[in-house]
């Protein structure tokens, strides 16, 4: 409190001294001046250089508290969660600690790029924890007559679930087209027909669309008839995988959902109609969602225990596919592990002390069992 009040003074007193220098009277009339050299004492709690706080502050050390509490000193300890700046160094090779990390090196180093070619040099070995198969995969650039004679050196595992769900989805989607018996050549969705007729709610732009796109729709596997006093229409023919996922949905007890589905595959080809003014030639993006659950729920799940001869089958389906990567859902099937050549490069693990383990054992035989 003392020194508070002395301050205090200081600065009145300082004040009083500025205003009676500045309003001097003169024969010339009233002088208006500025003293620099006052500011120190006018103003005190202006902020001082880092110097001036060390040689003012008292025993208390108020200014060094003051400091700490700054929001210069927060901000300089505080770590800002979002934008961390990253190591300059990844991983430092140098270090004792790169020397468990020497697989990883190298797989960044030298990334491995699959290619059809390879799935039919895999190997199998054998199937791990009833989930995955370890495989051996041969990356060399080879011939693919010449890899199949020689062992693989990438070992790798195979998702026993994804890759027979990619089997299975590219044979529904095989089994879902059908020759078109009103145009020669081309191929059409199979449909199978609802009863009764499904009344899905259009708008008056949507009807007419629909309209003018008839002939189309029936190649995507939809016969529908149109209302002449609603704007609705009633469709009597879907595609046939859209039957099969109501059937199956109904023998687990679940409710009907073939009716979302129609609503959802009118609105795609709608949508196409609007913005190029035809419908997809392609596998429709509904029709392909529902031969995916198709697949999933039909194909092979973990814990399934498989021998050698239904892995070595499953590989082989497996490289005769188009998109042998991924299961029906994108997620890849196929993960590698490491490379058997780059293991062989490094040097041999220590051997273990067989005479030390006799003397152990000896010992426990002798004095182990009291």
């Amino acid at each position: 409190m003392k020194s508070i009040f002395k301050d205090v003074c200081l600065t009145m007193s300082a004040c009083v001294s500025v205003y009676y220098l500045a309003f001097l009277p003169s024969p010339a009339g009233i002088e208006y001046r500025c003293y620099p050299f006052q500011m120190d004492l006018v103003l005190p709690f202006l902020p001082k250089s880092k110097s001036g706080r060390v040689l003012s502050s008292g025993p208390d050390n108020r200014d060094d508290i003051q400091d700490s509490n700054s929001l210069s000193s927060l901000y300089s300890e505080w770590t800002n969660p979002v934008f961390a700046r990253p190591p300059m160094v990844g991983v430092d090779i140098s270090s004792v600690q790169a020397e468990g990390l020497a697989v990883k090196i190298h797989n960044i180093l030298f990334p491995y790029r699959f290619s059809k070619d390879m799935i039919h040099s895999m190997k199998v070995i054998h199937q791990v924890d009833k989930k995955f198969l370890a495989c051996l995969i041969n990356t060399q650039d080879q011939e693919p007559a010449a890899c199949s004679k020689t062992d693989g050196n990438l070992l790798v595992l195979v998702d026993q679930h994804a890759a027979h769900e990619r089997v299975r989805l590219e044979n529904l989607v095989a089994d879902s087209y059908e020759d078109d018996p009103e145009t020669p050549g081309e191929r059409r969705l199979c449909s199978s027909t609802v009863a009764p007729p499904l009344e899905v709610s259009v708008t008056e732009e949507e009807l007419r669309l629909l309209r003018s796109c008839r002939p189309s729709l029936r190649g995507l596997g939809l016969e529908m008839q149109f209302s002449q006093i609603d704007p609705q229409v009633l469709v009597g023919k879907v595609p046939k995988c859209f039957t099969e996922k109501e059937s199956n949905e109904l023998r687990r007890g679940r409710r009907s959902i073939i009716k979302p589905i129609v609503e959802e595959y009118l609105q795609e080809q709608i949508e196409l109609l609007r913005s190029t003014g035809r419908v997809r030639g392609t596998l429709p993006l509904t029709v392909l969602k529902v031969l995916a659950s198709l697949a999933c729920h039909g194909a092979i799940k973990f814990n399934d225990r498989l021998s050698k001869e239904e892995c070595c089958s499953l590989v082989g389906a497996l490289s005769s596919c188009q998109l042998p990567f991924q299961c029906a859902h994108g997620r890849p099937s196929i993960a590698p592990l490491v490379d058997v050549l780059h293991l062989n490069d490094q040097e041999e693990p220590p051997r273990p002390n067989l005479r030390k383990l006799r003397r152990m054992y000896k010992a426990w035989e002798l004095y182990g069992n009291r």
